[in-house]
């Protein structure tokens, strides 16, 4: 149950609440648009709860969020009173703004749940300035649905990464793009005594984003050593290393379904259980009166 300041959880629009691979997921991406929003007017479209809106507007100069749903607007407004930081009602396919009045646009896991995509852009296009960056993400129908027989209810019209690149560049000619994937991996991680990074990083610890900071603790030591300073090999500070099945994610995955399905079975066995508890003992009542009565 949701308290005062929680929006409860339905499926379609995450909370800071949740946990685990949707946490990271969701995060991940505002962690990442923040290095790019330093003294900008940016939009956070479809902004949902309204935590991403308050994460950028730690560095942005303000931030415009809006999202369709009333309930999710007023509770982003009551939950982040930030003064850079507004949010209103209003749809993504008409918005409230003039022309060329953003730095920034983001807009995270929007696009599939809209059967006018294009107008969608199109909008995106008119309220962004000449020299502005949209950041945006949507699921690959690929990798997302087709590969796990998966079928997520809440989207309407979900894009192979051909159609994506389509509709963007209908708008938007110069592009970086960038694969997103949970993944379990053994990581190798560069020790520099002046802790600067050739990587970027975000760790959430207590509340807080800390940025370039080490990402693992070391449990094992890898060295690279020689006489001379030279000779030493110039290599990536970051070093990722997994099998192509993902085996350890997989099985970790694995467990968590078959926890929540074994979960699921406990509690619909309880409340059979109780019913059936309930229903004797009201027929032992019954009985009881009816012969109290005769």
């Amino acid at each position: 149950m949701a308290d005062d300041k929680t929006l409860e959880f339905t499926g379609e629009r995450f909370t800071p609440e949740c946990v685990r691979e949707i946490w990271y997921e969701h995060f991940h991406r505002y962690a990442f648009a923040k290095n790019l929003v330093a003294n900008k007017q940016v939009l956070d479209a479809a902004c949902g709860e309204g935590y991403g809106s308050s994460l950028l507007a730690a560095y942005a100069k303000n931030v415009e969020g809006v999202d369709i749903d009333e309930k999710s607007i007023a509770h982003a407004t009551s939950r982040y009173p930030q003064k850079n930081t507004n949010f209103q009602q209003a749809s993504v396919t008409q918005l409230p703004f003039s022309d060329n009045q953003f730095d920034v646009i983001v807009s995270f896991e929007t696009l599939e749940h809209l059967a006018e995509q294009e107008q969608m852009l199109a909008e995106f296009n008119r309220v962004l300035k000449e020299d502005g960056i949209i950041i945006i993400s949507t699921p690959d129908k690929k990798h997302y649905s087709d590969e796990q027989d998966f079928s997520n209810e809440f989207h309407v019209k979900e894009l192979y990464k051909q159609e994506f690149k389509t509709l963007l560049d209908k708008h938007w000619q110069h592009q970086s793009w960038y694969a997103q994937s949970l993944a379990f991996h053994s990581v190798l991680e560069k020790i520099d005594a002046q802790n600067k990074h050739k990587y970027g990083t975000d760790i959430f610890s207590d509340d807080e984003l800390i940025t370039n900071q080490a990402f693992i603790k070391p449990v094992y030591y890898v060295v690279i050593a020689t006489k001379e300073h030279n000779k030493l090999p110039q290599i990536s500070d970051l070093h990722l290393f997994a099998d192509s099945q993902q085996s350890v994610y997989q099985h970790y995955n694995k467990t968590i379904k078959d926890y929540i399905y074994l979960a699921n079975k406990h509690n619909a066995l309880l409340k059979e259980q109780q019913a059936w508890l309930s229903h004797r003992f009201l027929g032992k009542i019954i009985r009881f009166f009816f012969k109290r009565d005769n």
